[in-house]
């Protein structure tokens, strides 16, 4: 299982912070931005390779379920 950011989004917001930088904006004075959503991902071949069972509730909540 995996709880993390869309990476494709990180990638953006940093070029943002990177292009302010370049632009003359002070690194320090710039806000903090937080992930807007973190997707769960749920790896059932794995869990089943290790003997685990996942709960269809927690499957059916899950953002991506890699079989």
């Amino acid at each position: 299982m995996s709880w993390a950011p869309n990476l494709e989004e990180q990638y953006a917001m940093a070029a943002r912070y990177v292009d302010k930088i370049l632009k003359g904006a002070s690194p320090g004075e710039l806000p903090i931005q937080y992930p807007s959503r973190y997707y769960l991902t749920i790896n059932s071949g794995a869990a089943k390779g290790l003997g685990l069972t996942i709960p269809p509730p927690l499957l059916a909540q899950a953002d991506r379920v890699i079989p």
